[in-house]
């Protein structure tokens, strides 16, 4: 029987990058999947790409409106969730000076207010017992230049984890939360080709898609072991995993 057989999960931003690569993964160990994006055309095309057994809805993380929603949709044609991938995230350079409010405000709404409500309105239909995983950054433990405010919000995504495992002791809901590396994602090339800051990037690059993302911590991660792992850290039998 597969791990995640007739568990119900889902993943923002699930549309591209980890967040459909982690979706695809579930699927393929029996789980029904639901999968937010805030582009409908991009929503429509996952949808089609993953096949049965998903449900697509559009919303913004940072939109309360779009949240409630999106469980009220989940609570009318699943009944509940034993799964939640807080996935959903933006990022730019700006090094400090040049830090403008509606920077600022564009991460931190999507990366930290975001996150954190769409955890907490979940938190009804979520089974006792079931798994919340967070996507956070390696750039919440090194300094890179220029990248301050991201930083800052995977800085916050980590405390969560902790201080929210405590919370949700009583009723044994899991809190973890990935640190990746830089991913060659759709949404990631598609920032590098805009940003000014690109002259940063260089020592980021991999050598391959086989050799992993190296950072300043001399740490390697092929991107396509994070759905292994995010699957990994949902079924009960890694009940004594928490915090990481």
């Amino acid at each position: 029987m597969s791990k995640l057989n007739g568990k119900i999960a889902l993943i923002t931003g699930g549309t591209t990058g980890i967040g459909f690569a982690t979706a695809q993964r579930f699927l393929s160990e029996g789980a029904e999947v639901v999968i937010t994006g805030r582009r409908q055309a991009e929503l429509d095309s996952a949808i089609k790409r993953l096949g049965s057994n998903v449900l697509g809805v559009q919303g913004d993380v940072s939109n309360l409106a779009d949240l409630d929603r999106l469980y009220a949709t989940i609570q009318k044609q699943k009944g509940h969730l034993d799964i939640v991938f807080a996935n959903a995230g933006v990022g730019s350079f700006a090094p400090l000076g040049a830090i403008t409010e509606e920077h600022f405000d564009q991460i931190f709404n999507i990366n930290v207010k975001g996150l954190l409500f769409t955890v907490q309105k979940a938190l009804p239909l979520l089974k006792d017992g079931g798994a919340i995983i967070l996507n956070a950054s390696i750039v919440a433990s090194i300094g890179m230049e220029a990248f301050s405010v991201y930083s800052a919000t995977k800085a916050a995504v980590r405390s969560f984890a902790r201080t929210w495992t405590t919370d949700l002791k009583a009723r044994k809901i899991r809190v973890n939360v990935i640190s990746p590396g830089t991913v060659p994602t759709e949404g990631y090339r598609a920032w590098v080709t805009k940003s000014k800051w690109t002259n940063l990037l260089p020592r980021w690059r991999p050598k391959s898609r086989s050799d992993g993302w190296v950072c300043p911590m001399k740490s390697l991660k092929p991107w396509f072991s994070w759905p292994q792992m995010i699957a990994a850290l949902s079924p009960a039998p890694s009940s004594w995993w928490t915090a990481e």
